[in-house]
């Protein structure tokens, strides 16, 4: 008889890890569609509070990430993951007859980042819970790409409706459309999301268990033994005492990650002395998703083989390019300058997907949603503290900031490059 995990971890690919992920994935990449809509649209219908609607946007997803990165553990994957869509779609439908109001598209673009913040959690738990070990980062990192490729597809779409009408009203609403569209059809397939089994088996629910590991294996005659150690169901407190040196390592090259992330790939148009202009942003979020888009694909190879080097080679990349993507500025060389931005992206989405990776495979099942959720809930304040002070600053001394703080992911990065775990190929059970 086998113990239940084993055969999920050694299960070959099939048709049902193709479904998950095709999930997962087509919601990551709404979300990096909805996310995107405050950046492009801000500075068109709230120009006068745009800092705050960027940064009640961010705080939104942090609380979003708290929130439901603890329910997810308590009710399930399957519902929370639900419920944020039905969230996002809701607010995406009345922002569409009221963006025109400033505190109405505050509120609204901000009840669609609270729901974006809540799928982190579960998503990444439940690829995590169910996905072969030998797939598991490839699986992880790809799915979370497809923000990029939603951000890309928006920031497209925005440009070839500035070629097709000069009128920004036709313009925003035809972005609206498609971004109400592409919700609609991913709510659709969102019935077909599964509850993680290993969840389920936590929650002494062994017959679901066993009802859904059955679409996933090929040999039906198996016999299988449900079975958790109990270190898979500790609370967060004693996670917090048993793991405090992975979770300070995640917490800042997450927090670096993104937080560069968005500077470099949503924000820095609209510093103080942008060289470039304003009117660059939409060109500027689509060269960056675009980059970073192809970033995860240059790393599969990897990925899946030596999950500490992923994350130092992403480091050391992002903190060499921003340097550079400073002096481009500094320069006013723009060609320099957005070729230089699609690398960094390439190597700040190497570090997205390596971060992904660890934040779902480091920590028991039982709290796993909720760390997650915790770490990506780091991101939200401390974007918004950035986004806050933008306005601050020269966009010379804005771009500095990323290279520090770049730097500061990549001193984490080789800290655990050295003294940390290697967890590629690995069960999750043999990383606790």
């Amino acid at each position: 008889m086998k113990n239940f995990t084993e055969v999920l971890d050694n299960t070959p690919w099939n048709n049902e890890h193709w479904k998950l992920f095709g999930l997962v994935s087509t919601n990551y990449l709404l979300d990096g569609i909805m996310f995107s809509i405050a950046p492009l649209m801000a500075y068109i219908v709230a120009q006068d509070i745009a800092f705050i609607v960027l940064a009640a946007n961010l705080i939104s997803e942090m609380l979003g990430a708290l929130i439901f990165g603890v329910l997810a553990d308590k009710y399930g994957r399957r519902p929370i993951f639900a419920f944020v869509l039905l969230l996002e779609v809701l607010s995406l439908i009345i922002l569409y007859f009221t963006y025109t109001n400033s505190i109405a598209f505050l509120i609204l673009t901000s009840i669609m980042t609270f729901g974006i913040g809540g799928e982190f959690g579960a998503a990444y738990a439940a690829l995590a819970e169910i996905i072969p070990k030998n797939h598991r980062g490839k699986t992880i990192m790809i799915s979370s790409n497809f923000w990029n490729i939603g951000a890309t597809l928006i920031a497209a779409m925005f440009l070839i409706y500035a070629i097709y009408s000069s009128d920004p009203e036709t313009q925003i609403r035809l972005l609206l459309l498609s971004s109400l569209f592409t919700a609609i059809i991913v709510g659709l397939m969102r019935f077909g999301f599964p509850e993680s089994i290993r969840w389920l088996v936590i929650k002494n629910r062994k017959n679901e268990a066993k009802s859904i590991i059955e679409k996933f294996i090929k040999d039906k005659n198996i016999e299988i033994s449900f079975e958790l150690p109990l270190d898979q169901s500790i609370c967060l407190k004693d996670a917090f005492k048993k793991y405090p040196l992975r979770l300070i390592i995640l917490a800042v090259v997450t927090v670096a990650q993104y937080v560069t992330y968005g500077m470099l790939a949503y924000y820095a148009p609209y510093a103080s002395g942008f060289v470039f202009g304003i009117n660059e942003a939409p060109k500027i979020i689509f060269v960056a998703n675009l980059g970073a888009s192809i970033g995860a694909f240059i790393l599969l190879p990897i990925i899946d083989r030596a999950r500490k080097l992923s994350l130092f080679l992403a480091f050391l990349g992002g903190f060499i390019t921003a340097i550079l993507i400073l002096l481009s500025h500094n320069f006013e060389n723009i060609l320099m300058f957005y070729s230089l931005l699609f690398l960094n992206l390439v190597f700040s989405e190497w570090a997205w997907g390596s971060i992904s990776v660890l934040q779902s495979e480091l920590f028991p099942t039982g709290v796993r949603s909720s760390i997650v959720g915790l770490l990506v809930s780091l991101t939200g304040i401390s974007g918004a503290s950035i986004v806050y002070i933008e306005h601050m600053l020269t966009a010379t001394q804005f771009l500095i900031c990323a290279g520090i703080i770049w730097l500061f992911g990549l001193i984490a990065a080789s800290y655990w490059y050295i003294k940390g775990i290697e967890s590629a190929r690995r069960s999750v059970e043999e990383l606790i």
